[in-house]
C-alpha cells in the first residue's frame, strides 16, 4: 500500500507540472484531503523539496537513466523527482520503502511498462548516494563555465538566473544567496500592535509552549523557532497575522499617517494593509483594493480578523486609471511581479519564469504606478515596492517613472522617509533593499516619491 503521504506529494507534483496550480495552490488542495497531520506535513515537505532541488534531481535522472527528460513520461518524472529527494533528504525512511512506493506509483499513474527503469534506476542512485555525479564547487571560483554548472545544477537555479546573479553579484553572494533560497523558511508573525505589543505576543505564545524570537529589522515581528502557532480567534488576526519580515518593512516607508486618507492599491492577502491601519492608529480612511474576486475574499478575511475599522475595501484594476474622484496623501503600489526575490518561501517560481517576462512585467509595472500617481495629493508620497530581485522590475522602474514626471514627482531617501526603519536595509540611493546574502531575508525592494507641492 502506498504512503498516503507519498501519493499527495505526486498529486501536487503533478498539478504543479502540468500548469493547473501554483505550488501553494495545490498543497492547500492536497491537504485538504490528508486527515492526519504527519502526512499534510510530510506531503508538503516532498513536494516543496522536490520543487527546490528540481535541477538537481533532473541531473540524477538523466545521468542515471541515459535519457533527457523529454524522454520520459511527466507522470514518471514526477514519480522518478519525488522518490529521488526522498532518498537524498529524507533518509529515515528505508530506500526500500521509497522504491517500492515508487513502482507502485508508477502502476497507479497507468505507466506500469516503466516500472522496471524506475526500479533500477532509484536503486542505483540509492547505492551511488555517497559519490553523485553532481558539479563540484569550483576551486578557482573565477572559472565562470564551472561557477555556472555548480550553482545552476548543484545548487538548483535556472542557468539563465544563475548567470544574471553571478556577472551582477559574484559567485561569494550568489551561492550565498541560492543556499538561502535551499533552506526552509521559518514562519514570521507580525504583531497587531492594534491591539497588542510584540512582547505580549511572545509571552501568549509561550504560554502555549511555542518559542518566538524579536525579527532583525522590523519591530513587529516574530520568527518562531518551536511550535505551531494556533489558528484560532483568540489569538490570530486581532493578534498577529502570518507576514515574512522583509515585507512587514514595506508598511514603514509609508509612514504614519493618523487621520489622512491613504489608498493600498495592490492590498491582498491584507498583511501590509493591516500594519498600515495600525500605524495609522485605526483612524482616517484606508482604501484597500484588488483586482480579482479570489484575491478580495481573501483581503476581506485578513482585514475583519484584524479589528481595523478605518480600512474600506474596493476592487478595482490597476492597470486602468482608478475610480477615485478624491486624492490620497499616501499611496502604495506593492506590484505584482516575478516574484523572484521569495524564491526560498515560493520555489516553484524558479521554474516558472523566463528572463523574457522581466520586461513584461516591468511594462505593467511601470502602467500602474502611473495610475497609481493620478491618485497622489499635492506633497502626498507614492510608495512603490516588490518582491522582485531584479533591476529591470527595481529601480529601472522607478527611474523611468521619474524621467517621465520629473516636474511633479521626487524620490525621497527612505531613511528620511521613515525613520523608524533601520539604516541597514536602505541602500546608497535610499531605497528599502533586503538581500539574502546580506541581511539573511527574502529581496524586497521598495522607493518612496513625493510629489512637489502645488
Amino acid at each position: 500500500m502506498i504512503a498516503p503521504a507519498r501519493i499527495a506529494a505526486y498529486d501536487i507534483l503533478s498539478t504543479v507540472s502540468s500548469g493547473r496550480a501554483d505550488l501553494a495552490a495545490a498543497i492547500a488542495i492536497a491537504r485538504a484531503r490528508l486527515p492526519n497531520d504527519r502526512d499534510r506535513a510530510l506531503a508538503t515537505n516532498i513536494a516543496t523539496g522536490v520543487q527546490r532541488w528540481r535541477a538537481t534531481l533532473d541531473h540524477l535522472i538523466v545521468a542515471f537513466s541515459k535519457r533527457s527528460i523529454d524522454r520520459l513520461d511527466p507522470e514518471v518524472v514526477d514519480i522518478l523527482r519525488l522518490s529521488t529527494y526522498q532518498l537524498l533528504h529524507l533518509t529515515r525512511v528505508p530506500a526500500a520503502a521509497v522504491v517500492n512506493d515508487a513502482v507502485d506509483l508508477v502502476g497507479r499513474a497507468g505507466k506500469r511498462s516503466a516500472a522496471g527503469l524506475v526500479n533500477a534506476l532509484l536503486r542505483r542512485i540509492s547505492r551511488k548516494r555517497e559519490s553523485l555525479p553532481l558539479p563540484i564547487r569550483p576551486t578557482d571560483t573565477g572559472d565562470r563555465l564551472a561557477a555556472i554548472e555548480y550553482l545552476s545544477i548543484t545548487l538548483s537555479h535556472p542557468r539563465w538566473l544563475a548567470v544574471r546573479w553571478l556577472d551582477r553579484l559574484g559567485f561569494d553572494a550568489t551561492e550565498t544567496w541560492m543556499r538561502y533560497n535551499n533552506t526552509p523558511a521559518p514562519l514570521t508573525l507580525r504583531a497587531n500592535r492594534l491591539w497588542v505589543t510584540a512582547a505580549e505576543v511572545s509571552q501568549r505564545l509561550a504560554a502555549r509552549g511555542i518559542a518566538v524570537r524579536p525579527g532583525r529589522f522590523a519591530r513587529d515581528a516574530l520568527v518562531v523557532e518551536d511550535g505551531q502557532p494556533p489558528l484560532d480567534p483568540g489569538l490570530d488576526g486581532r493578534v498577529f497575522v502570518a507576514q515574512d519580515e522583509a515585507s512587514q518593512l514595506v508598511a514603514f516607508l509609508a509612514g504614519s499617517h493618523p487621520g489622512a486618507r491613504v489608498l493600498d492599491a495592490c492590498a491582498s492577502p491584507g498583511g501590509k494593509t493591516t500594519a498600515l491601519a495600525a500605524a495609522m492608529g485605526n483612524l482616517g480612511l484606508l482604501v484597500a483594493s484588488d483586482v480579482r474576486d479570489r484575491r478580495m475574499d481573501l483581503l476581506r478575511r485578513t482585514v475583519a480578523a484584524s479589528g481595523a475599522t478605518n480600512i474600506r475595501l474596493v476592487q478595482a484594476d490597476l492597470l486602468k486609471p482608478l475610480p477615485f474622484s478624491q486624492p490620497f496623501d499616501c499611496v502604495l503600489v506593492d506590484a505584482p511581479c516575478s516574484g523572484l526575490g521569495i524564491l526560498r518561501r515560493d520555489p516553484d517560481i524558479r521554474w516558472r519564469r523566463q528572463e523574457a517576462e522581466l520586461g513584461m512585467f516591468a511594462e505593467r509595472q511601470r502602467q500602474m504606478l502611473r495610475h497609481a500617481a493620478d491618485r497622489v495629493a499635492a506633497g502626498g508620497r507614492l510608495v512603490y515596492a516588490t518582491c522582485s530581485s531584479e533591476p529591470e522590475e527595481n529601480e529601472r522602474v522607478v527611474d523611468a517613472f521619474l524621467h517621465d514626471e520629473a516636474r511633479d514627482f521626487a524620490a525621497l531617501d527612505a531613511r528620511i522617509a521613515a525613520p523608524d526603519l533601520p539604516g541597514a536595509v536602505v541602500d546608497e540611493r535610499g531605497h528599502l533593499r533586503t538581500l539574502p546574502y546580506v541581511h539573511a531575508l527574502d529581496a524586497f525592494f521598495g522607493a518612496v516619491l513625493q510629489r512637489r507641492s502645488l
